[in-house]
């Protein structure tokens, strides 16, 4: 039998605004990837939105560097926007 590739598996949930990620699975291609990224992540009913993607295509940091990788953000504090006061109505800011 074939190794089938792992594919890793994103939902959304009904009340989420984004995908999150909920495991992993073998699967010959997307379409099977998919079907059983249902059958096995959202049995009961909890998703309205599945993203597979194979592992092979991820491509992540290292966490060994992530003071290289994070640091020069925290000088940037205009992209951080934490000295605006945001009224209440505002929500999933």
């Amino acid at each position: 039998m074939k190794n089938w590739p792992l594919w890793e598996v994103f939902i959304r949930s009904k009340n989420g605004l984004e995908h999150r990620h909920c495991g992993s699975l073998h699967a010959s291609d997307a379409i099977m990837a998919l079907e059983n990224a249902r059958d096995v992540y959202t049995r009961r009913m909890e998703g309205v939105s599945i993203w597979v993607v194979p592992s092979a295509q991820i491509t992540a940091s290292n966490p060994e560097n992530n003071g290289e990788t994070f640091e020069p953000a925290m000088d940037k504090a205009y992209r951080h926007p934490t000295f605006y006061e945001l009224p209440d109505e505002l929500k999933h800011m």
